[in-house]
């Protein structure tokens, strides 16, 4: 077990805009989701949470295509809380203009936006904007590097392979304090390295499995961030999960979500029917799924910091068609009870 403060703990969401069902069972459109995750954004302001996060996707289960707009958005009807993406597809698109629209956000939000960078779980991007498959790995190794210059917020010389090369290119607008920036991994030992290489924070996407099989990426990559000679770097975790007033009343509003969006997936990748003894393991203390009660969740969070040494955490609170008003409750659940219950537990 790693300490860990609570007061700088920050306990924060990710959506990635799954189009749900309205009262009477029919899929609600692609736009009235996005308007969704908009008032959503504001609830967990509302409420205290330190992060809302969007993740982009190009396929019909998820609405997010293009999620700096719905986050400059949600930036213009919130105050507090840090306004960022879960994840952003970097291999299929330009550094540059992700930093570009990043740095807008910022000035948007008032210094509240954050990147998180990522190859992406799926691949519609790639031959939807004109990349080869192959070029997977080397895509992102690229990209990742030219967009670390970037964040330097001078001119940059770069070139490689797969992009036209730069020379002294300035790029604007500039920033008031920088931009935050991490990268989003799956747990391989070279995704931690290359975080550390090029000084991001590392983002674990925890989907599956306990978090403590998760340990020796986070000590890889701060072993690796002396190595670099980079300071010492956050470390957060990404994990679906979903709150109500009982476990039994979690388990079963969530299980709809769950079912539905692993089948829907799995139907293309070849997965076995999801089912509700493999849901029942995966909200379990073995599981990735943090779906309870108040005190079950924050008792499954604070183990899951302290194993990792995490200094954020955030719940992936949009499951396949959970509705909109059950994920309006469990994110004021979120911030009411089980954030201070979190505190509490760790202090």
């Amino acid at each position: 077990m790693t300490s860990i403060d609570p007061a700088s703990l920050e306990l924060g969401l990710d959506t990635f805009g799954d189009v749900t069902r309205d009262a009477s069972g029919e899929l609600i459109s692609g736009a009235q989701t996005i308007r969704n995750v908009v008032e959503q954004a504001v609830l967990a302001d509302r409420v205290g949470l330190s992060f809302f996060g969007v993740g982009e996707h190009h396929r019909r289960e998820f609405a997010v295509s293009s999620p700096e707009i719905v986050l400059a958005a949600a930036a213009a009807r919130t105050e507090r809380i840090h306004l960022g993406t879960a994840v952003t597809v970097l291999s299929s698109d330009d550094p540059v203009r992700v930093f570009e629209r990043f740095s807008t956000l910022d000035a948007v939000s008032n210094g509240r936006a954050e990147v998180i960078l990522g190859r992406g779980s799926f691949i519609e991007s790639f031959p939807l904007f004109g990349y080869d498959l192959r070029d997977y790995e080397a895509l992102f190794d690229e990209k990742l590097e030219l967009f670390s210059q970037l964040l330097t917020e001078k001119p940059v010389t770069w070139s490689g392979t797969l992009r036209a090369s730069l020379d002294a290119a300035d790029v604007f607008p500039k920033t008031e304090n920088g931009l935050r920036a991490w990268v989003g991994v799956g747990g391989t030992p070279e995704s931690a390295v290359r975080a550390a290489r090029y000084g991001y924070g590392l983002m674990l996407a925890i989907i599956g499995g306990p978090a403590a099989r998760f340990r020796p990426f986070a000590d890889l990559y701060r072993r690796s961030l002396d190595t670099f000679d980079q300071p010492q770097l956050p470390v957060g975790v990404h994990s679906p999960g979903h709150i109500a007033e009982t476990d039994q009343q979690a388990w079963d509003e969530a299980y709809e979500g769950f079912e539905a969006m692993n089948n829907s997936i799995g139907r293309e990748r070849g997965w076995p029917t999801y089912n509700r003894l493999r849901f029942q393991h995966d909200v379990g203390p073995e599981g990735a799924l943090y779906v309870g009660s108040p005190e079950t969740v924050a008792r499954k969070i604070a183990d899951t910091v302290q194993t990792l040494g995490a200094s954020r955490f955030d719940m992936k609170f949009s499951t396949g068609t959970l509705s909109h008003e059950k994920m309006l409750r469990s994110i004021e659940l979120f911030g009411a009870e089980v954030a201070p219950r979190v505190r509490d537990m760790l202090s």
